[in-house]
């Protein structure tokens, strides 16, 4: 089937809607504990799976996706845009003027970053949570953390 913009999809007929495999798509980053970065869109990621894929932005659309073990990832980050922008300066402080659902966490990785937001997932001993970032104007919108990647997490 087309959609309106003439593309051929895979649509899903849920009580009379039709959705097209677009829409189900994460758009995201993946950062490893090594140091690579891999960007796409996944539709297999779950918390709580070891196995995901990734179809690498930029690459054929007839390409193989790129299989993913979340044991060798620092974070997996849901991106609003897959390009970014790197002049964005992000903010590591939770704005007073927005409601915050959760507990206010700082997380610090092994490779010096800090990341600042939000979670109702983390407790000490399980070994990935979920964190909303401070920054809703950043281009992370939810990340997906391996606690093996950081050195230090403090609730705020």
């Amino acid at each position: 089937m087309s959609n309106r913009l003439g593309k051929i999809t895979a649509e899903c007929w849920f009580f009379g809607m039709a959705f097209s495999k677009e829409e189900f798509l994460n758009k995201v980053v993946a950062r490893f504990a090594n140091g690579n970065v891999i960007k796409g869109t996944t539709d297999d990621f779950f918390p709580g799976k070891d196995l995901f894929h990734v179809s690498v932005f930029n690459k054929r659309s007839e390409a193989k996706p790129v299989q993913i073990s979340t044991n060798d990832l620092k974070a997996l980050f849901f991106v609003k845009d897959l390009r970014g922008d790197p002049r964005y300066v992000y903010r590591n402080e939770v704005d007073p003027e927005h409601p915050t659902i959760g507990v206010k966490i700082r997380v610090e990785f092994k490779d010096g970053e800090v990341l600042v937001g939000t979670t109702t997932g983390y407790q000490p001993g399980r070994s990935v949570f979920l964190i909303l970032p401070a920054d809703a104007d950043s281009n992370n919108e939810r990340c997906y953390l391996v606690v093996e990647a950081t050195k230090e997490i403090r609730l705020l």
